[in-house]
This record gives C-alpha cells, sequence and structure tokens, in this order.
C-alpha cells in the first residue's frame, strides 16, 4: 500500500518527468498578502504571476501546497471532525502553467497519473466541464476516449451568469476560466448522485481533481475578453486521493490521520479509535503546529485568535475524554516523524511548537473546568439557544471561542444566540477580521501593470539620480497623463534612488525636481510588487508622463534609517544567541529615529539578558564588519546560512546581507557599509505585545547617544536632589528609603494609639436597643485598615454589639459595618452597610458578621448615622 509520503513524491516526480519545476510549499501566512487571512489554496503564492504583476524564470510548476481553511471567508471548522473529508489544515497538490500548455495537456496528463501511475479503474472517474466549454468536453471524449454519459457539463448553478462551479474566479474582475472536476466514483454501497444531479452532494461521487482553465479577463461589466496567453491552475487534495488509493472512505482512515488518531488515543486513554474527538484532535494538531512554525502564536486578535480557536477546540475535545493535564503538545513528535521530511520548517521548528501549544495548554486547562460548568449550567436552562450575552460572558471570562461555545450547543441540539454575542462583543475590541478577496491599499490596474517595465532601484549606489522618466502617474489611485501644482499624486519612473516601504523599513523622503516642476515625496511605496510609487504633491509647475526629472533622496534621513535597519539584524542575532533559536521576528519598524523589532518569546527579558543582548550588539559595532551583499538562488541562500524572516515574500534570486559570523539575513534594504558605523547602540524598552510576542525598542548613532546624555543629566539631578554624586545615588536612595519605612512604622504606631483612644471614648457613646449595644460614628481622617483595627476594638468592648463607623477624608467616607455576639443571629451587616451607603451615592457589601463600602461624605452621611439605631429596632421589633 502506497504511503500518504509516497503519494506525495509520486506526484511532484510524475510532473517533473514533464518538465515542471518543483516549487517548496509556501507558509501558512502568505507574504506581503495582508488581504488575505491564510494561504487557503495552492494558488495563493502565484497570485502576482496570474495578474501580471510578477515573472518567474520557468512557465511550469508543480508543487504540494501546505494550506488552511479555518478563518474568514474560507472557514471548515465546524465541520471538521464530523465529516469524512473536512479539515481545517490539507495539502493541496497543483501544477501549473503560465502562458505555455493549456487544456489538452492538463487533461491528458491527469488521466496519466491517475490510471497509468497509479493505475485508478477507468470506469470509476467521471469529469465535468462548463457547459460551454465545448473544447474540454471534445478533449475529454475523443483523446481521452470517456464515454459521453461519463462527462457532465455544468451551468450557471449559483444564480447569476458565469456563477457555475464549473467556472472559477480570482476575483470579482481580473483573470477567470471554466473548470474540469474529475469524480471517483466509491459505488453504490454509498449514498449519492454525480455531479449536477439532486443527490450530488452524497458520499458516493467525490471530486479529487480541479483543472482551472485561465483564459479570460473579467471586467466590472462582466464582460470576458480572452487572456493573450491562458494558463492552468490545478489542484488536488492529498488526503483525498489518498483515501481512494489506500481503499478508504475517510480521510481519517488514511496512514497519516491513523498514526496521529492512535497517539492521541494513547495520550486521552481512548480504546474506541473511531471517536469524533479523536479525529478533531488529529486534525487539530497538523494545523496548530505548522501555524506555530510558520511564525503565527495564540492571542486574542487575528490569526493568532483564529489559532487559539483551534487549539482550545482540540483542549475541549480531551477534555471531554476525560483529559486534566497537558497532552496536545505531546502530537508534535508524532506529527514531526509524518511530515518534518517534506516540510523541514516543522522538524526544524518543533520545539517552538511544542512549548507554545503547552503554554497555552497550561493557560486555558485554569479556566476551562469552570467554564464547562458555566456551559452546563446556562444550558440546562436556556431551552434551545444559549443567549448571546451567556455565550460571551464564556469567551470574555474563560475564553471560549464563540464557535466553541457553538460546538458544544450542537451537540446538545441546540444554537446560540449569534447577534446577541455579536452585540456583547461590540462594547469589546472587535476581533481583526481579514478580508476574503484580493484587493485593498493603492492598486495599480492590471492594463497598466502590463504595459510597465519594473522599476529599477538606484538607491543602493546613490541618493540623487537625474534623467528619470516619469512612466505613470496615478490621482485618487487612477492613471493620468498629467497633474498640476497643489494635486496630491504618485509618481512612478523608470528608475529611482527611493527606497520604497519593505521589510520593516519605512520609506524614503525627499524631492523630484526639473526646470520648474518641484514634486515633495512624503512617502515610496512599492506597488503590484515591482513599481515604487513616490507619493506626495506637486508643489510647482506641471507634471506629465514622459517628463524627465531629478530625484533627490533625504540622505540625513536616509542615514539615520540605515543605522537602525543594520542594528536590527545585529540585534536579531543576539536575541537568538542569548535566548535560543526559537526566538523568529514577528515584525519590525526601522524609522529614522529608533528601531522596533517584535520577536517570538515565552516570558519577559531579565535584565541582565537584556545587558547581554546590548553588550553583544556593541560588540559587534565595534568590529566594524563590512556589510557583504551577494545574490543568489533561495536553496543556496538558505544553504548559505541566510535566515528569510517572518512575513516577506522572496522571489527565486535573493538579496543576501552578512556582517560578521554571527548575522546573515534575506534582505532588500539599504546598510551601512561597515558596523561601526552605527556608533552606539541602547535598548530604551522591552516588553509584551501579545502571548508570546516580545518587542524591543532601541537607537542608534546620534539619537542613542542624545538618550545617553539625556539619562546622565536626569542622574546627575538626582544626585543634587540626593546631595551626593551620581556614583553614590544608590546607596543615598537606600538610606532614604530605610528612613522612610521607619518613619511608615512610626506613623503607623501613633495613629494605632490615636485610634485606641478614639475607641475608647466611643464604646461609651453606644446606645442599648434591644439589650444590643449599637453604635454609628464618624471618625474624620480615618482610613479603611484604621477603621477596621477600631471595628474590631469596639465588638471586643462591646460584646453583643451592632457597629457602624465612617472614616472621612477630602469629601469621601469609607465605611466599615460590624455584628457580633447575640446580635449576630438577627442583624446582618452587609443588609446594614447597604441602607446606610444607599443614602450617600455608595454602595457595599460583605459577610454577615462584617462589611465594608464607602459613598460621599456630607449632611447626609450625619443622617444616616443617626438613622442607624432606629433601623436595627425595626429590624429586631
Amino acid at each position: 500500500m502506497k504511503t500518504t509520503s509516497d503519494i506525495r513524491r509520486d506526484f511532484l516526480d510524475f510532473f517533473a518527468s514533464k518538465g515542471h519545476t518543483i516549487v517548496p510549499s509556501a507558509p501558512l501566512v502568505p507574504g506581503n498578502d495582508p488581504t488575505l487571512l491564510f494561504t487557503n489554496s495552492g494558488m495563493v503564492q502565484f497570485k502576482d504571476v496570474f495578474l501580471g504583476a510578477e515573472k518567474r524564470s520557468y512557465v511550469r510548476a508543480a508543487d504540494v501546497q501546505r494550506c488552511l481553511r479555518a478563518g474568514g471567508k474560507h472557514n471548515d471548522l465546524d465541520s471538521v471532525g464530523y465529516t469524512a473529508r473536512h479539515h481545517t489544515f490539507f495539502e493541496m497538490l497543483g501544477n501549473w502553467s503560465f502562458g505555455d500548455y493549456f487544456k489538452k495537456e492538463a487533461i491528458a496528463w491527469a488521466w496519466e497519473l491517475l490510471t497509468q501511475v497509479w493505475k485508478l479503474p477507468p470506469e470509476r472517474l467521471l469529469a465535468t466541464v462548463y457547459h460551454t466549454d465545448d473544447e474540454a468536453y471534445a478533449i475529454w471524449l475523443n483523446d481521452i476516449g470517456l464515454p459521453p454519459e461519463r462527462i457532465i457539463r455544468i451551468g450557471d448553478n449559483k444564480g447569476a451568469p458565469f456563477a457555475s462551479d464549473n467556472f472559477w474566479q480570482m476575483a470579482d474582475t481580473g483573470p477567470c476560466g471554466p473548470c474540469s472536476e474529475i469524480f471517483y466514483d466509491h459505488g453504490p454501497a454509498h449514498f449519492g448522485g454525480p455531479p449536477g444531479s439532486p443527490d450530488e452532494d452524497g458520499d458516493r461521487y467525490i471530486e479529487i481533481w480541479n483543472n482551472v482553465f485561465m483564459q479570460f479577463d473579467r471586467a466590472a461589466d462582466g464582460t470576458l475578453t480572452p487572456l493573450p496567453a491562458p494558463c492552468v491552475d490545478t489542484g488536488m487534495g492529498l488526503e483525498r486521493i489518498t483515501a481512494i488509493l489506500q481503499h478508504v472512505h475517510s480521510n481519517y482512515e488514511i496512514d497519516l490521520f491513523q498514526a496521529l488518531i492512535k497517539h492521541a488515543a494513547e495520550l486521552t486513554g481512548t480504546a474506541d479509535l473511531d471517536n469524533k474527538s479523536l479525529r478533531v484532535i488529529a486534525d487539530h494538531i497538523r494545523a496548530s503546529a505548522f501555524l506555530i512554525v510558520d511564525g503565527v502564536l495564540p492571542s486574542n486578535e487575528g490569526r493568532g485568535y483564529v489559532l487559539r480557536r483551534i487549539i482550545r477546540r482540540a483542549l475541549r475535545h480531551g477534555w471531554m475524554l476525560g483529559v486534566r493535564e497537558p497532552f496536545f503538545h505531546k502530537l508534535v513528535a508524532t506529527l514531526d516523524a509524518l511530515m518534518g521530511e517534506a516540510y523541514p520548517v516543522l522538524r526544524e521548528g518543533r520545539a517552538t511548537a511544542e512549548r507554545a501549544l503547552k503554554a497555552e495548554e497550561e493557560r486555558f486547562a485554569e479556566t476551562l473546568d469552570s467554564g464547562m460548568r458555566i456551559f452546563n449550567e446556562v444550558a440546562a436552562k436556556s431551552g434551545d439557544t444559549i443567549p448571546g450575552v451567556d455565550a460571551f460572558r464564556l469567551y470574555d471570562t474563560y475564553g471560549f471561542p464563540l464557535d466553541l461555545t457553538q460546538d458544544m450547543a450542537r451537540e446538545r441540539g441546540m444554537s446560540v444566540d449569534v447577534a446577541g454575542f455579536d452585540a456583547a462583543m461590540a462594547q469589546q475590541k472587535e476581533t481583526a477580521r481579514a478580508a476574503g478577496k484580493f484587493g485593498g491599499g493603492t492598486v495599480l490596474p492590471a492594463e497598466l501593470v502590463a504595459q510597465l517595465t519594473p522599476t529599477k532601484f538606484l538607491g543602493y549606489e546613490s541618493l540623487a539620480a537625474g534623467g528619470l522618466q516619469v512612466i505613470a502617474l496615478l490621482k485618487d489611485g487612477k492613471p493620468v497623463d498629467a497633474i498640476d501644482a497643489g494635486d496630491e499624486a504618485i509618481v512612478i519612473l523608470d528608475a529611482t534612488p527611493f527606497y520604497a516601504e519593505s521589510g520593516g523599513q519605512v520609506g524614503d523622503t525627499g524631492e523630484l525636481d526639473e526646470q520648474g516642476v518641484r514634486f515633495v515625496v512624503d512617502d515610496t511605496l512599492k506597488l503590484a510588487g515591482q513599481f515604487h510609487g513616490h507619493v506626495g504633491t506637486l508643489s510647482a509647475g506641471t507634471l506629465k508622463k514622459g517628463d524627465k526629472l531629478v530625484a533627490s533622496v533625504d540622505a540625513a534621513r536616509r542615514g539615520a534609517t540605515i543605522l537602525n535597519h543594520s542594528a536590527t539584524h545585529l540585534l536579531h542575532a543576539a536575541l537568538r544567541n542569548v535566548l535560543g533559536t526559537h526566538v523568529q521576528q514577528k515584525g519590525s519598524l526601522v524609522a529614522p529615529d529608533r528601531l522596533r523589532f517584535d520577536f517570538s518569546h515565552f516570558q519577559p527579558m531579565t535584565a541582565a539578558e537584556l545587558a547581554d543582548i546590548e553588550r553583544r550588539v556593541n560588540a559587534e559595532v565595534r568590529a566594524n564588519h563590512e556589510g557583504e551583499v551577494r545574490h543568489m538562488g533561495m536553496q543556496d541562500a538558505l544553504d548559505f546560512g541566510a535566515m528569510a524572516l517572518f512575513g516577506e515574500k522572496y522571489g527565486e534570486e535573493v538579496r543576501v546581507l552578512r556582517f560578521g559570523p554571527t548575522s546573515t539575513e534575506l534582505c532588500g534594504g539599504t546598510h551601512v557599509g561597515r558596523t561601526g558605523d552605527i556608533g552606539l547602540f541602547k535598548i530604551v524598552s522591552e516588553g509584551g505585545v501579545s502571548a508570546g510576542v516580545r518587542r524591543i525598542e532601541a537607537l542608534t548613532g546620534q539619537g542613542a547617544l542624545d538618550y545617553v546624555a539625556e539619562e546622565e543629566r536626569r542622574l546627575g539631578e538626582a544626585a543634587a536632589l540626593l546631595g551626593g554624586t551620581a556614583g553614590d545615588v544608590g546607596d543615598k536612595l537606600r538610606g532614604l528609603l530605610d528612613r522612610q519605612k521607619k518613619l511608615e512604622r512610626e506613623l503607623e504606631a501613633l495613629k494605632a494609639k490615636a485610634a485606641s483612644g478614639a475607641t475608647s471614648d466611643l464604646a461609651s457613646q453606644a446606645q442599648d436597643v434591644g439589650g444590643i449595644k449599637v453604635l454609628a460614628a464618624r471618625l474624620e481622617g480615618f482610613d479603611a485598615k484604621a477603621l477596621r483595627d477600631a471595628m474590631d476594638r469596639l465588638k471586643q468592648q462591646l460584646g453583643d454589639a451592632v457597629v457602624v463607623l465612617a472614616g472621612t477624608d477630602g469629601g469621601k467616607a469609607a465605611l466599615v459595618a460590624g455584628v457580633s455576639g447575640a446580635a449576630a443571629g438577627r442583624i446582618k451587616a452587609g443588609e446594614l452597610l447597604g441602607m446606610v451607603a444607599g443614602q450617600i451615592n455608595g454602595k457595599g457589601g460583605g459577610r454577615p458578621d462584617m462589611a465594608q463600602g464607602g459613598g460621599d461624605d456630607g449632611p447626609a452621611l450625619v443622617a444616616a448615622l443617626d438613622g442607624v439605631p432606629a433601623w436595627i429596632r425595626g429590624r429586631m421589633g
């Protein structure tokens, strides 16, 4: 029997033999693409190629892409574990043609792999085509020899023109085209009809391969224009084809899942391997571990929140199986054994995944039992629907994501009031949401991209250049031929020394000038991945397409920025050396005035660690290493020791920057010639950003020197105030603090003595109400502690007593009420204090024998205290 690993390898070997370049899987977090939550299909890493914004050195490619559908538009989370083929994490086998081969080859190769390499019975296969795609129909009929009854035309079955299961489009506009899907017939023992029939959602006919033929460009009005170079985008779920080749019906029966399920059963003590909870756990460990090694950590927003939802859903299913100790993280070892060879990132990040998962398990365990108890109580009294306010309480107090509560409710045949939950959530910080389609920001029209030549960047060698031609102008996001003085616009040149914002480094500012024309550049952005957009305002003249300009970067600003960028590389290397290789960049800002670096780490850094980091970076600065720049292929760069940064998208050829023996990274940013140029590196803060993510802010160069000078000035000022020198500030402060503590003790003793005298006088003022001593008094200047001490002494002196004391200061009153002796069974301190507090705009509560509260000082307080005896008398009557 072929294993999942065998099938994965078969696919890549087959398409390599057909002239395809084998491309590594992209991470689950799309590089430089804020419009998409996760990589949810194989085509995501090729999106810019299909849009014409990126060129590759190859025209045929094949890959096995790790994908996730658990948030945003594509969300299968609710179904995972309860159906045969739904997953959060899955692997997509894909082959691609970028203007090379088309329908005939794509269909023929799919058929060859399925029937000749994997030996699937041809009579078990059928195909669908878009209803007007006569070309694909003819290939299936005449070239492949598929009988007409097993070639099904699918029309517009989703309510609009071209809205069909067999017509694919990237977005509302842009590349699109018909599909041809291949289905496998599991046989009449399973319910369901062929595609296009009323029973098509059954389990008999299962889609295993989708051939997408991108041959049109769709305009906003729906018009389809043939593309000059049609492309092929195919996808086949590895789990689905493995189930077929291993002669099982459910994906969870394949070797990979069975290994995970068996380990999960051992960890949970579960004998029934068909238990749905084991399926959920096995699925979720793949999603959780791969998200973590791809740079996501559990948090309360965005991608981190989706990860937390997945982990906590798995932990809840472990809880259902009786597990009360951390167990989920132990599955990473088995996952590594199964998939680590195919995905080296998993093997390299295994320890980080285990540590992050264990920390999340321990965090959730603190509230899981309490939350489950609350859920059970709510469910018992809620009829058919869990109220939204209770679902939100489970989320806000116990960390139960909404879909976890929905999952539990569904098991009881109940639903959740989602609208009520959303209303409660609206009062809190809303969870980050990602858009479900491509777009956002400044986007160059596809037709403009096709006309332009990528901007040549001159900024590594020079900060000024002349004779640069304006190749495009954008005003209000639309191409124009000219702009006038006062217009805000984006200028695109054929070449530029201006660095476009990327990799955390801010965009350059400066000016574009020539013969009476002056364009002030406020920022520089990278558009469509290959054009530098100069954002700013035309302050003089008229600027037209085709004009030539002189570009001048703000040299001082760029100079300060590169110090911080190079220092960021040294900082990253130092953090990994001191804290461990689990440290990964989670974001950065490289600006002229400071650097900010976010990184994965699970606890606050100690003062000693921060001092060590600072010392190491400054040692590299003093070593004055040369900044070595090399250009090489991606794999060569990784073999060279270069580190790829989180969230960045890299091309086939990359730029490698090395500073000495400790820092080698892929980076397209601008940097110092030698590390000595940085001058001085100074950390100014370290703190948490979210669970498992820390942030360091630091300064370099003149900014660091100015910071140190200011700190010295403050130290000198403190020394002068203490009557010493900077060298003995510590000793002076310790002496001052010791004296303060001594005075505080003396003050407390004096207060206690004064309170003792006051209570002796107060005891004599108590009234007899039905044989119980009742005292209500106002004590000016008494805080809450002094009131409690006075209360304790009065109860001892009076025996059977009810006492209410009000300590006043600054217009506010602190209240304390106590009941002792025979009064304890008849009067409740909490009710008495509530009566008094209610009359002075206050509140309070406590035990029957002791209660505390507060409110406003004033005439109402005097009246409330005077009314205490009568209130007690009424209660005892």
